[in-house]
């Protein structure tokens, strides 16, 4: 056994590459691109270190090109998420007593393969199976999930630094168990980094996971799983299962050895889940740790002090980027009215200026959306908001599905501030902006932090500091991740730890050391040296 004080490598925020003409990271992605589509994959599930094929395949195609096939998945049932369960607690106990720092060596090697050999195929399938331009997939599925595997080794070896204080003639120390049980982590589609995250964090500290990804990130997520097996992920530690959320649910909820919920999603589904954990609380060996990031309701608010440029570069890109698929996409703008003409004017210059299209074409900033029913509801959103007299659609509105899901970055302006696509998540490529008298700052801040269930990011503009520092004390519990004189979107590991409460979770703040703590039960040692031999105390003494 080895023995040391051991001191990780201090992680640095991964560098985004430029992809600029003629560089040479643009050209070896360009040709990533084009072998990934060259060829169909076949993806296997991947349960106790094997992988499992079933008779039932699904293809898996472009958002922007749903003609083409990448590839064909393997459907699962309940019976390999039983298998997967199994094969998750098998592993635990090697897995829970394995020193930590090699557990930490894994996660280290795997974000230095995605670093290196596996950048560009990693964003490659990212751009092809979730439809994102090369910024995007950079910042996502290269930058941030390698920022998320350096940042909480060093996170996790900070916690177990953290010990009590001893008495004379005694020692106390705290453990940081894994949870008892397995830990269910279900990912979205619209970050591969959080899909490598969710599953990760947990297994770094200890616990065996079993790994749900939505359908439309599963191209990707093979990825993931190909990183972790050749950096040494031992088997049944993280186990990646294609079946759909009622069956998945219905098994992992119902376990006995269910430990906890890793989640980013809806926040019906959300709801659900927990609602379901809470009706089947007298299974379970232990308390189910929750921890969810779900939806948002994301605003711009300008105070007339802001500077119009800024601000609507800010709405340009914090609405439309990734087509407003990110849960801290701006969806709904207050602008002063003395600012309006000029912030109208230059984000419709700008809108204007977007080019859409596949991600092939490196000139394209608006992409499709992720599927037909994601596009059917934003689309439905639109034409809901067209047949208000109280809205007019500025920019955008039209759609096609033909070749792929795109929808126009689509502008809506509102007389009416509790209009539906102001107060309900869309998600999706469709801003909507009220405009208000400027001497109405104060009632304004109030209708964004009434308007939407939600708390997860907001923005204030204003050079005004006595403005900046009301909005941020009256929009406290209106936003997770609060910006001044920024987009809502972006939010970088470490710098920026990410979440929300009210609706949008619980606001365990992926990219923080606190998320790692959600996946740890402590345990208090005391060693006393000394021990007494005689029950009394002093105070008994006679006089």
């Amino acid at each position: 056994m080895a023995n040391g004080f051991f001191t990780v490598p201090h992680p640095k925020n991964e560098p985004v590459y430029s992809y600029a003409p003629g560089t040479r990271e643009r050209a070896l992605l360009k040709k990533a691109i084009e072998e990934a589509r060259s060829r169909t994959e076949d993806i296997p599930m991947f349960i106790g270190g094997t992988e499992v094929r079933t008779n039932n395949r699904r293809a898996l195609r472009p958002p922007h090109d749903h003609q083409h096939i990448l590839g064909y998945y393997h459907v699962g049932d309940k019976g390999h998420v039983e298998q997967a369960i199994q094969a998750a607690l098998a592993a635990r106990e090697h897995w829970s007593n394995l020193s930590w720092e090699y557990r930490a060596s894994i996660f280290l090697k795997a974000a230095e393969l995605i670093s290196g050999p596996y950048r560009y195929k990693i964003n490659a399938a990212t751009m092809l199976g979730q439809s994102k331009n090369v910024f995007q997939a950079e910042i996502d599925s290269a930058c941030e999930l390698i920022d998320f595997l350096r940042f909480n080794v060093y996170f996790m070896s900070e916690i177990y630094k953290e010990q009590p204080e001893s008495a004379p003639g005694i020692w106390n120390r705290m453990e940081y168990r894994p949870l008892e049980g397995f830990v269910f982590a279900v990912t979205p589609f619209n970050f591969t980094a959080i899909a490598g995250n969710l599953p990760t964090s947990p297994a770094l500290m200890g616990n065996t996971v079993v790994w749900k990804p939505a359908e439309t990130q599963i191209y990707a997520a093979h990825v993931i799983m190909q990183v972790l097996r050749e950096a040494g992920l031992p088997e049944g530690v993280i186990n990646l299962i294609y079946v759909n959320g009622p069956d998945a649910g219905d098994v992992v909820f119902s376990h006995p050895d269910f430990a906890g919920l890793h989640f980013t999603g809806s926040t019906g589904v959300f709801q659900h889940m927990w609602k379901t954990i809470g009706n089947n609380i007298h299974k379970y060996k232990s308390y189910p740790r929750i921890v969810g990031e779900t939806g948002g309701k994301d605003f711009i608010v300008a105070h007339h002090s802001a500077n119009a440029r800024e601000v609507a570069t800010a709405i340009s890109r914090g609405a439309f980027e990734y087509q407003g698929q990110k849960c801290s996409a701006a969806s709904r703008c207050y602008i002063p009215s003395n600012l309006w003409p000029e912030v109208k004017q230059r984000v419709l210059d700008d809108v204007k200026s977007m080019k859409m299209g596949g991600v092939e074409d490196f000139s394209n900033f608006i992409n499709a959306v992720i599927d037909e029913k994601a596009f059917d509801k934003i689309t439905g959103y639109i034409e809901e908001a067209r047949k208000n007299p109280m809205n007019e659609i500025i920019a955008g509105g039209k759609y096609d599905k033909s070749k792929g899901y795109f929808i126009e970055p689509t502008i809506i302006e509102t007389k009416d501030p509790q209009s539906v696509t102001m107060c309900e998540e869309i998600f999706g490529p469709v801003l909507t902006v009220y405009v208000y008298h400027p001497d109405n700052y104060e009632e304004t801040l109030r209708l964004v932090d009434q308007t939407s269930p939600y708390g997860l990011t907001g923005s204030i503009f204003a050079r005004d500091r006595y403005a900046i520092e009301l909005a941020t004390r009256r929009l406290t519990h209106a936003a997770g991740n609060f910006y001044i004189n920024d987009k809502p979107t972006g939010a970088v590991v470490a710098q920026q730890p990410f979440g929300g409460a009210r609706g949008s979770g619980t606001n365990d703040k992926a990219g923080a050391k606190v998320n790692l703590l959600r996946w740890v039960s402590m345990r208090t040692i005391k060693e006393t040296f000394v021990p007494p031999v005689d029950y009394r105390y002093p105070f008994l003494e006679k006089e």
